[in-house]
């Protein structure tokens, strides 16, 4: 490994076509049953996967819609001599934060387990820097599930539930909102957000479930809406390239589709060290979408939403 290989903005894209994702073994059952169940849990309101990857114990794994291929990215280089990864390379992943991009290894053909399911000819990626080190959780992973079925993610019974895409015909009366994709694999929808009571704004924002915050807003030189009044600075996270910090507030409501929540909890970020996709005018956190029990359908370009058992909760 004499030189460094670069994934480009994090993301290297596996060739895989959204529009014929197909279950690789089981044969699935008509309509629109599920017929693979994964439990997880919510922890610091991220959703964790039971994931296992060769001969290593049971990893913590972030259910993430960023990682916008399949694969699985691990935190902690200690991983490196027990899973022995076939064939790796060095790489470079750049990420969230302001420092420069963590140092990898790569192995583009292995392959690991989520709950009972096994995922086969996967990229995974261990860091050799301490960019990550003491997250309470192992690693990513995200295109894996998403970009082979349509993912449930039932927050009232901490199951995922996966469903054959050709197959899956939910309730006509179901409410959704329609998803898009632009330079990469990563969803985007419309919202509408309302800072003080006074304006609504749309805004494009993406999804990125692996942020444990309700909303996060970019802070940028074409931003749509005003920064609030006696904001306090504060650590927002640890991304790939390093530390977040940017402010806390709230925001009068915020409306998804038919749905409309008030006084929520946001996360105000600079866009240059928060997100690296163009565009954007926020990001949605697992900290809103835990509020609902959600299905989505990349196949259909459609995220479906239900309120559940923590939707009047309030934010904090």
């Amino acid at each position: 490994m004499s030189r460094f290989h670069y994934l480009i903005a994090f993301i290297v894209i596996s060739a895989v076509c959204i529009c014929s994702c197909q279950p690789d073994s089981e044969k699935p059952p008509s309509n629109s049953e599920a017929y693979l169940r994964i439990p997880f849990k919510l922890e610091r309101n991220r959703v964790i996967l039971p994931v296992r990857v060769n001969d290593s114990p049971e990893l913590k794994i972030v259910l993430d819609t960023g990682m916008a291929f399949e694969g699985l990215l691990l935190y902690d280089k200690q991983l490196t001599d027990q899973i022995a990864l076939e064939n790796a390379i060095e790489v470079k992943v750049p990420g969230a934060g302001s420092g420069a991009p963590s140092t990898a290894i790569m192995a583009d053909s292995a392959s690991f387990f989520v709950g009972q399911k096994e995922f086969t000819d996967q990229r995974v990626i261990i860091l050799q820097s301490d960019t990550m080190e003491g997250l309470p959780s192992d690693g990513v992973t995200g295109y894996s599930l998403f970009g082979r079925y349509t993912v449930e993610i039932d927050y009232d019974r901490m199951l995922i539930l996966l469903h054959d895409p050709a197959r899956f015909h939910p309730d006509q009366d179901k409410k959704w909102v329609p998803i898009t994709f632009k330079e990469n694999l990563i969803p985007w929808i419309e919202v509408t957000i309302d800072m003080e009571g006074e304006k609504e704004i749309p805004m494009s924002v993406y999804i990125d479930l692996a942020s444990g915050e309700a909303v996060e807003l970019l802070m940028k030189e074409d931003m749509k809406f005003e920064l609030p009044e006696d904001l306090e600075v504060t650590h927002l996270g640890t991304g790939l390239s390093g530390d977040v910090y940017g402010y806390k507030g709230k925001v009068e409501s915020f409306k998804l589709g038919s749905f409309r929540l008030q006084d929520v909890e946001t996360a105000f970020a600079p866009a240059q060290v928060r997100s690296k996709q163009k565009g954007a005018d926020g990001v949605i956190g697992n900290g809103l979408l835990s509020r609902f029990n959600v299905i989505f359908d990349y196949a259909k370009g459609r995220l479906y939403l239900e309120s559940n058992s923590y939707y009047d909760e309030p934010f904090d």
